[in-house]
């Protein structure tokens, strides 16, 4: 995949992204919302391994500005229905809309290329950035799932379900 929107442009991750993708999950600031405020050690042999055996079912993907990466996507297709997500790890290109306009491009790209028949998605229930986004996307939340998982430092979390379906996008 290989998607373009002026500036922005979001490509599959390739073995040169590894390091890069490393380095934002060892961060806590940028995982904390997934629940590792400490980060995540990953091994870089076994992710080269894996994004070498990727397919259009399940990809990695880099969203880039301006030719520099900033951010990472990702889905999975099962039984037509694509799960995502999106995180903006370079705080400088936070709160520009590139997070919008990424999301956007995904999507059109899953229900337009992929015929995906819904997308699905979840969100730690503290993070209203991202929900007001999604929202303002057409996601309808599903389900809030009360204290559904401890983040590193053994505190509850709570997170929320949303998903949208193709009628239901606003372009």
């Amino acid at each position: 995949m290989y998607l373009i929107n002026n500036e922005l442009v979001i490509r599959n991750a390739t073995i040169y992204d590894v390091q890069t993708l490393c380095t934002w999950w060892a961060d806590g600031q940028v995982m904390a919302h997934a629940g590792f405020p400490n980060g995540v050690y990953t091994d870089s042999d076994k992710l080269m391994n894996s994004i070498r055996n990727e397919t259009d079912v399940a990809r990695r993907l880099i969203i880039e500005i301006d030719s520099k990466s900033v951010g990472e996507m990702n889905y999975s297709i099962k039984d037509n229905i694509a799960e995502i997500g999106i995180k903006i790890c370079d705080f400088t290109y936070q709160e520009k809309g590139y997070g919008t306009k990424a999301l956007k491009m995904l999507i059109i790209y899953l229900f337009d290329e992929l015929k995906v028949e819904k997308i699905i998605l979840d969100t730690n229930i503290n993070n209203t950035r991202a929900q007001h986004v999604y929202e303002k996307l057409g996601f309808k939340k599903i389900t809030t799932r009360f204290n559904s998982f401890k983040d590193q430092l053994g505190i509850f979390q709570s997170s929320i379900d949303f998903e949208i379906s193709k009628q239901d996008f606003l372009r």
